[in-house]
Parts: structure tokens; C-alpha cells; sequence
């Protein structure tokens, strides 16, 4: 058992920890408040690299392994929930599920441009009426001929107004008898007549995130974009979900060091009854309980990632990754809050963005009441992973890192 990071993992983090903290956090304050995404963010990213630092070398991308990616994300939103909500859709929901799911014409079309970051992706699950109840969605997709036509709307949709690409799932069989096995999973792009899109404001938090809907009228879409087999969309989205949770635990762990690192910061100036605030036990109390929950809440990730490495089923790991991350780094946010007494509450310091960002990871992609239930169905013996197709490819550096397909990897 070996607890120390690669060299490699360990370049991968200055190098994102540097984008992060000199080129985006001078001027995320800002974007929060003008709840705009900046478009230097996308372009330096994609610049970076950082889009597809989990893909293979031969489909644009840097050839480096999963836990790398986690290491990210926990950079990324060390600095802003919507540095991270980027790599959770465009990378974890979309892009590792045409590498896991995809054919190789789809790669070369979808995957090749999405890991370059010339082409932005986004994901498409949540409706209007539909959240955890994924089964009862009813956006629509019915077969004309070499097509499916595409209709209904998808809200709460990271990136949805700057994404080229989104993996949409839509029903196809309406009578079939489980209502999960009547879903199906298309690549959609996003200028196909009949798409309509646009950005939500007033929201709590990843203000400097874009979020969206996404409408389709009559899409037409080719039955070469429809990923995996007809009948599989439940299947391909809870495996999508699965890459998307463990960005999320991941990220959440970099919020709670943020946390962590700004109360350790105010608690060493700030003075009260002629003394350093971080004197008194309470504040420490606060402060231990941070340093508690950002350890547990790495391992827990690196775990996680370790197993996507190795090829090996991680939902039951991932989602317990997610759930304790993120209700610590919400706790860990409201503390850091109260630490600063009335300057946690205004902008002046960061804090209170982190508690309205912290509530988001909380409620999406599995919400904390979801997980639980998972927890103990896996506890129980209720619940059981069976199709070993939910699991990604396993790492390969040597497949990931070869220019061209080998004959006898792929």
C-alpha cells in the first residue's frame, strides 16, 4: 500500500493548482458577481490540456490515469466550484462515457475534439419535472428511418449554452414494461435545427458557472449518434453519474481545504479580548473538525480512483466518496463562515461563496439522500452492481500513451 503521489500526479497538481490560484482566482470574485462565465476559462483550460487529462493520447488526450483527474478537480475547486463543475460535465458525465460506451467512429468524431477542448460538452438528464426519478423522464426519441427525432427539454444543464456536444437521454420505448429499460442515449449537437438553449441566473451559488436549459423540437438525429444499444440509456447515465460523482468528491475535497486554509488565515490576524482568535478552543474545534474531514475525504477519493485505475467497479466507493465529501465540505463552508464572524457573511473574503457553492454538490448528481439509501442497500445486501460494462477501461499507461491503436489493446 502506497499512500505517496507519482511524480507525475504531483506535476499534474502544481500545474493546476498554478492555473487555478495566479490566472483564475484574482478575478473569480468579480465573476461571481456578475454571474458570468468567462470565456478565458474554457480556452485556458483546453490550452492547458486539462480537458482531457484522462484520455488517451490517440482520442487528444494527455494519456494520464483517473486519479490525476481527481487531483484536479480538488485544485479547481479550491479555488471555485465552477473551475470543477467544467471537468464534472465536460469530462466525467460526457466525455468518459463515449470512452467507456462509444464506438470508434464516435470517438473519432466526439471523444478526439472534446478531450482537444475544441469541442465543449455537456450532459443531458435533468428535466423540469424529473430529478432523482430518472426512470419517469419524458424527453422523447422515436426512429424515422436512419434517424431518431429528438423532443423535450432538459434543465439544470451545466455548460448547456456553451457546449458544442451533449449526451442526451431520451425515451424510446414508452411501453416498455421497467421504464428504465425504455431509455437511450444520443450524442446530440447542439446546432441541429431545432435546439433551443439558454442560461439561468439567481441562483444560490457556481454563479460563475454557466447552467441552462436545453430545448429540442423535432432534432433529427442520426442513428450513428446513438451510443450504446437501443434500450441502454438508464445503464449508460448511471455509469456517466458514476465519473461525475467522483469529480464531485474530489472537487468537494479541494472546497474543504479552501475552507481550511482561509480560517487558519483569519483565525492567526484577526484579534478578540487582546489575543488571536485561533487561541480559543472553539476555534480549534472548528478548525480540527476541518482537518479531519479534508484527510477522510482525500482518501476516500484517491480509493475511489485507484479502482477506476484498476478497472474495478467503484460505485459503491465513488458514492460514498461523494456523499461525505460534499455534506463536509458544506459543514466545513458554515464553519469557515462563522469563524469570520460578520466578514464571513459579506464578499470582502471567500467564505461565503464557499457555503452557497458547497450546497449545490449536496443536491446534484445524487443528491446526499440518494446516497444514503445507497449506503444501506449496499449494507443490507439489497443492492448489488452486476454489468461489468458500467466500468471504465481500465489505465493503461502504455495504451493510454501510444499514439495509435495496437492491434491486440485497442
Amino acid at each position: 500500500m502506497d499512500f505517496a503521489l507519482s511524480s507525475e500526479h504531483q506535476m499534474v497538481q502544481h500545474m493546476v493548482r498554478e492555473f487555478a490560484q495566479r490566472e483564475v482566482s484574482p478575478f473569480i470574485r468579480e465573476a461571481d458577481r456578475a454571474q458570468q462565465m468567462s470565456a478565458f476559462v474554457l480556452e485556458r483550460m483546453a490550452e492547458l490540456g486539462i480537458l482531457g487529462i484522462c484520455f488517451p493520447l490517440r482520442y487528444g488526450g494527455q494519456g494520464m490515469d483517473y486519479i490525476s483527474l481527481g487531483l484536479a478537480c480538488e485544485e479547481l475547486e479550491a479555488v471555485d466550484t465552477s473551475l470543477r463543475v467544467v471537468m464534472s460535465v465536460h469530462v466525467g458525465l460526457n466525455s468518459l462515457g463515449i470512452l467507456q460506451w462509444g464506438n470508434e467512429d464516435q470517438k473519432q468524431r466526439f471523444l478526439i475534439p472534446q478531450a482537444k477542448g475544441e469541442k465543449i460538452a455537456c450532459f443531458g438528464l435533468s428535466e423540469p419535472g424529473v430529478g432523482s426519478d430518472v426512470a419517469n423522464l419524458n424527453c422523447s426519441a422515436r426512429r424515422d428511418g436512419d434517424s431518431y427525432i429528438l423532443n423535450g427539454e432538459k434543465m439544470w444543464i451545466s455548460l448547456a449554452t456553451k457546449a458544442h456536444h451533449a449526451l442526451v437521454v431520451a425515451r424510446t420505448n414508452p411501453d416498455a414494461a421497467d421504464p428504465h429499460d425504455g431509455l437511450s442515449a444520443f450524442l446530440v449537437d447542439l446546432s441541429s435545427p431545432g435546439v433551443q438553449r439558454g442560461d439561468i441566473h439567481g441562483k444560490l451559488g457556481v454563479r460563475a458557472g454557466s447552467t441552462g436549459w436545453i430545448a429540442f423540437q423535432e432534432v433529427r438525429v442520426p442513428v450513428e449518434n446513438r451510443l450504446g444499444e437501443e434500450g441502454e440509456g438508464f445503464k449508460i447515465a448511471m455509469s456517466c453519474l458514476d465519473n461525475g460523482r467522483y469529480t464531485v468528491a474530489a472537487g468537494a475535497t479541494g472546497l474543504i481545504r479552501a475552507c481550511l486554509e482561509a480560517s487558519v488565515k483569519y483565525a492567526t490576524e484577526r484579534k478578540a479580548f487582546g489575543r488571536e482568535i485561533g487561541k480559543f478552543q472553539l476555534i480549534q474545534q472548528k478548525i480540527a473538525y476541518m482537518v479531519q474531514a479534508y484527510e477522510a475525504a482525500r482518501l476516500l477519493y484517491l480509493r475511489a480512483g485507484w479502482m477506476k485505475n484498476q478497472g474495478y467497479r467503484n460505485t459503491k466507493e465513488t458514492s460514498l466518496a461523494k456523499w461525505f465529501a460534499t455534506d463536509a465540505s458544506f459543514q466545513a463552508a458554515a464553519e469557515a463562515v462563522q469563524i469570520h464572524g460578520a466578514y464571513g457573511y459579506s464578499d470582502e473574503y471567500p467564505v461565503e461563496r464557499y457555503l452557497r457553492n458547497a450546497k449545490g454538490a449536496v443536491i446534484y448528481e445524487g443528491t446526499s439522500e440518494i446516497h444514503q439509501l445507497m449506503q444501506a442497500g449496499y449494507a443490507l445486501g439489497y443492492r448489488q452492481d452486476g454489468d461489468l460494462r458500467c466500468e471504465l477501461p481500465a489505465y493503461d499507461p502504455v495504451v493510454w500513451r501510444a499514439e495509435e491503436s495496437s492491434p491486440d489493446k485497442g
